[in-house]
């Protein structure tokens, strides 16, 4: 793995680190500079309007966290050195585990994202949360 799929790759790990940590503002942060598509159709948001969803829809538990881990799996980086460009696509699985919830997988998909290098540091630059494949018992983890 080459040091920019590396650092590509922690982007998506630190991404799953955040939410996991219910560190909601962090989460929006690394899309400061990403447009995000959250459905079908050619509307996309930035930082703030996805920090302000997620503080709408994640429920966050005493304990301060989504109590959820995203696993973030199979990814796949293509980079363009030249331009400072890559992209990447990678399963997620969620899990989760509350008091009134055994530990169970609540959902999974993919991620697609575009990433770009400025001044030597990879950014998100496009996310695609559309990809949900399968969900379980969402309860715990959102709200409506």
């Amino acid at each position: 793995m080459s040091n920019s799929e590396t650092l590509i790759a922690n982007l998506l790990y630190r991404y799953a680190e955040l939410l996991d940590g219910g560190n909601l503002e962090g989460v929006a942060e690394l899309f400061r500079h990403a447009e995000i598509k959250l459905q079908s159709g050619d509307e996309r948001v930035g930082a703030d309007e996805l920090l302000r969803i997620f503080r709408q829809q994640v429920k966050i538990h005493p304990c301060g966290t989504p109590r959820t881990k995203h696993l973030v799996s199979n990814p796949i980086i293509e980079v363009d050195e030249a331009s400072g460009r890559a992209t990447a696509r990678s399963y997620y699985t969620v899990l989760q585990s509350t008091d009134s919830l055994p530990l169970q997988p609540i959902a999974s998909g993919r991620y697609h994202d575009a990433f770009e290098r400025i001044d030597g540091v990879w950014r998100f630059s496009f996310r695609d949360y559309t990809l949900l494949d399968m969900a379980g018992n969402l309860s715990c983890h959102l709200r409506g």
